[in-house]
Formats: C-alpha cells, structure tokens, sequence
C-alpha cells in the first residue's frame, strides 16, 4: 500500500505500527531455547498450542478467535476456547498482526489465569515469523507477546526478499517426494527465511515454515512434522475446525433467535388485530358502510 494515497491518520497508524515492529523485532530469539526442543524424540514436550481466527462469511470484522492445545505426542485436544470477537483495525498487508494478536494473546492469557498448567510450551500459528517484509510476522509477535516459543506455518509462500512462487519455486516442490521434504526458502539477501515442508506423503502441496520465537528453524521443522496427521498440523486444524463450527453454531441460534422474535412479532399483530376480509378492511378503512348480503338458500340469516 502506497504510503501517498493514504490519509494523515492512515500515514500516522502505519508509521506507529512500523516502529512497534521494529521494537519488538529487536527481541526475537531465532534458536532453542528449551531442553525438548534440543531432543531428537522431544522428550519433555508435553502441551503444543494453536491459534486461528474465522470470519462469519460476507463480514470481515465479526470473527471467532480460537486456542485450542493438544498433548503431544498423542495429539488430544485437551482444552479449546472459541470467543467472538469484533476486529476493528483494518487489514494492512504486512501488519496482520496488529489486526488479530490481541485476540489471540487474551486467549492465551485467561488461559494462564483459568488453568496454568494446561498453557502450550509451544504455539503453532497460522501465519508466518521471520518470513516476513520486516522480518517480524505474526507468530513473531505473539512470541514476544507471550514469551511462548512459536512457530508461524503458511499455507502460501509470502514473496518477500525475492522469494517468488515462479516456475523455479514449482520445480522444487516436484522434487519433494515423501512426507519430511524439505527445502530452505533463500533470499536474495542471503538470509534462509524459512522452509518449504512438505507435511505429509499424499500432499501436493508444502508448509511454509518459519520462525516466530524462541525456537530454532530446524527444530520448528522437525516438530511441525510430528504434528501433521495430514497436511495442516493438527493444532493449527484443530483450531480452524472448532473455530467454524462455533461461527456455525452462533450464527444459527442467532438466525433462530431473529425468526422466533418474528413469529412472536406476527403473532402480536394478529392477536390485537380484527380479522376482516380484505374487501371490508378497505371499505371500512374508507369510512364506507357495507350492506348486509343476502343469506345463502337454506341457510339461516
């Protein structure tokens, strides 16, 4: 977005946002930080989270916002949390994060206050880290934010620092043959933002996978792995799926709520209503008087 055609408020919003990031960038841990990461079996990890955020379809402020964790290596769901929330900050390429963290991280933290010892060791994010225009993606954030190792997996490569999805990308993922496939996302810079994973033996298509905080890449990697039954993580799935389910369920007891308040409306106006033919209603409506027609034959008047 260019800066000049954007207003004062706009301009001042973005620069504010800019220099948060940059901040906060500064803060970021790109190596293992924790005894299981450092395992070849990740003994020691016990809880792995995921964050998502669904839209209701057509509205692009009403979202459901979701925490779930899972145990590892069992990959259980034991604790779920969905909200509604309203997302007042508009959507900026490169600023997500500013968009839908502080949903994700109230969740993350009524989660320490209700139940600490279900909190994720670590938090797989729909989104990316490192592998960003600034370096600073939405998994970074939510790391810094809640000092949880995360790591951001995308579904779609982020063209960043040369990074294209163009027919040399595409004949590298030809080459990755079974589930575990890997290959480093180089920048022109030099610098390895991330890398390509494909997940799972029957997907067509890879992860892109980087670091968000307090973790290093070839761990991220090797764990993100382990936690796909299919091609998403299953954190990250988990999230997503009990996110739209809650959106189902809320828009369709509201949507029953709003018709029983109609039935109950229509069935005001019919009770205190007189019941006239329609002809009647106008004539009387009119200030017309209607004479009395004559009985049927065999009937009484």
């Amino acid at each position: 977005m260019a800066y000049e055609a954007l207003g004062p408020l706009q301009r001042e919003t973005l620069s504010r946002w800019e220099r948060e990031q940059a901040q906060l960038k500064a803060s970021v841990i790109d190596w293992d930080t924790e005894a299981w990461q450092r395992d070849s079996d990740f003994a020691g990890l016990h809880r792995v989270g995921g964050v998502d955020i669904s839209f209701i379809k057509g509205d692009d402020v009403r979202a459901c916002a979701s925490l779930v964790v899972l145990s590892y290596p069992e990959l259980e769901v034991l604790y779920e949390e969905c909200r509604m929330v309203n997302l007042t900050a508009p959507y900026v390429s490169g600023f997500l994060a500013f968009r839908e963290v502080p949903f994700l991280v109230d969740a993350i933290q009524r989660l320490q206050k209700k139940d600490p010892s279900l909190m994720p060791q670590v938090l797989l994010v729909d989104g990316n880290g490192v592998l960003h225009h600034r370096g600073f993606g939405v998994a970074c954030h939510i790391g810094i934010i809640t000092d949880l190792p995360c790591i951001g997996v995308a579904k779609k490569l982020l063209q960043v620092d040369g990074l294209k999805n163009n027919d040399l990308h595409k004949e590298k993922i030809q080459h990755l043959k079974m589930g575990g496939d890997t290959f480093p996302l180089m920048g022109d810079s030099g610098t390895i933002l991330g890398m390509a994973l494909k997940s799972h033996s029957k997907s067509s298509k890879p992860l892109y996978v980087s670091v968000g905080h307090k973790v290093s890449l070839e761990a991220a990697v090797r764990l993100i792995q382990t936690c796909c039954r299919y091609r998403i993580p299953e954190p990250i799935r988990q999230a997503d799926i009990r996110s739209r389910e809650y959106i189902r369920r809320t828009v369709e007891l509201a949507n029953s709520q709003e018709a029983g308040q109609e039935r109950r409306r229509e069935g005001l106006k019919e009770k205190h209503s007189p019941t006239l033919s329609p002809t009647r209603g106008l004539e009387e409506s009119a200030g017309e008087e209607r004479p009395p027609e004559n009985p049927s034959p065999g009937h009484p008047s």
